[in-house]
């Protein structure tokens, strides 16, 4: 009897826990109480610290890969999904079923503000070769800057799959973390005159126009960065299927559902990524600096091109909307929307931030393309 006692010890989670296994169920709780209790993205927060939770749990093997003739984990088979690029697209498609490009096509000029807050991306790569990242490392923590979760992944699994967990984590986090990250840097970059500038109401857009803008913006980027088409491609399907007005309930299935299934099988397969072994590390450490350091200079770029804007415009365009330009969709819209009506209770920038906030998302996908032109393999 006692043999079958201490065998049941010996097989258990429990005497098989390591210090890694504990720091990383804990970190996993603590993630779960951000998304649940102050609601930081909980769509991902939430599935992605039970994946670590999950993976993280000793001997439940549900990220094995079977390879000894074995089945595999349930975990293994979900992550081809993530691993072979096909969840993030899906994303994109059905985030481009939920996009309205109608700002933006309303004042084509701001797609330069979700050009410049591509910057971050650029400087973040540059800094992590310096600090003795390869190019391909590099590359993948840059993007974090783009403030695009499903970009983030997607580009990370083709340079950089080892750096997965902590890349998706870093970039969802700050995303999370907009409303508290953008405030400061935004009052420091303008000035109270230029925030309390009030934009005239935009023009109408046609229909016509909305449906034709896909099209031809797939066309484009895709000849230009064949490499961006997976994603550019699924968006503007998502866009085209939305804006013709013809298929209502795809459009509805893939606002709905069908995002809310790929978001989590999203989420727990990259949470199911960050075995402590890997996740502990100085690797881990600088890829949240250069990710933060990323997202605000991504932020300070597009603020001060704002400002450019706004000089070249006579005092025509409220500088702040350029801190939009990140592809936080809608959450950098909104921050923008704040800011100004502390400033000015009359005014109203919501509609004006989402013109480079959906060509945030469009520049972060590009970004990801021109990278993995470069460096993919």
């Amino acid at each position: 009897m006692s043999e079958i006692v201490q065998q049941l010890i010996d097989t258990s989670g429990f005497a098989n826990l390591t210090f890694n296994n504990l720091f990383m169920i804990v970190l996993a709780c603590f993630f779960l109480y951000l998304g649940i209790k102050k609601q930081y993205e909980p769509y991902l927060m939430i599935p992605i610290s039970f994946g670590i939770l999950l993976v993280n749990l000793p001997l439940a093997n549900l990220m094995a890969s079977g390879s000894d003739g074995t089945p595999g984990g349930l975990l293994y088979y979900l992550y081809q999904g993530t691993n072979l690029g096909i969840y993030p697209p899906l994303i994109f498609l059905c985030l481009g079923a939920s996009t309205d490009f109608g700002p933006l096509l309303a004042n084509p000029k701001t797609i330069l503000l979700g050009g410049a807050a591509q910057f971050g991306i650029f400087a973040a790569f540059f800094l992590a070769v310096v600090l003795g990242m390869t190019p391909n490392e590099a590359a993948s923590i840059g993007i974090i800057g783009g403030a695009d979760g499903p970009t983030s992944i997607f580009l990370t699994t083709r340079l950089a799959p080892h750096l997965l967990s902590a890349i998706a984590l870093a970039a969802y986090s700050y995303m999370a973390l907009v409303p508290i990250i953008q405030p400061p840097i935004i009052r420091l970059l303008t000035t109270k005159k230029e925030r309390q500038v009030q934009m005239k109401e935009a023009r109408k857009v046609s229909q016509k126009e909305k449906i034709v803008f896909p099209i031809i913006v797939t066309i484009f980027v895709s000849l230009l960065v064949p490499s961006a088409t997976t994603l550019i491609g699924m968006l503007m399907l998502g866009n085209l299927i939305r804006e013709c007005k013809l298929v209502p309930k795809l459009t509805d299935a893939l606002q709905n559902s069908l995002m809310y299934i790929v978001t989590i099988l999203l989420g727990v397969t990259v949470g199911a990524k960050a075995d402590g072994d890997i996740f502990l590390s100085v690797t881990t450490l600088k890829i949240i600096f250069l990710g933060l350091l990323a997202f605000c200079v991504g932020t300070a770029a597009g603020v001060l091109l704002g400002k450019v804007m706004y000089r070249l415009s006579g005092g025509k365009i409220n500088p702040m909307i350029g801190a939009a330009g990140v592809s936080a969709v809608p959450m950098a819209a909104r921050v923008v929307q704040n800011e100004g009506q502390k400033e000015n209770p009359h005014n109203y920038l919501l509609m004006h931030a989402m013109g480079p906030n959906v060509a945030g998302v469009i520049g972060s996908a590009v970004a990801a393309g021109v990278l993995l032109a470069f460096f993919g393999r």
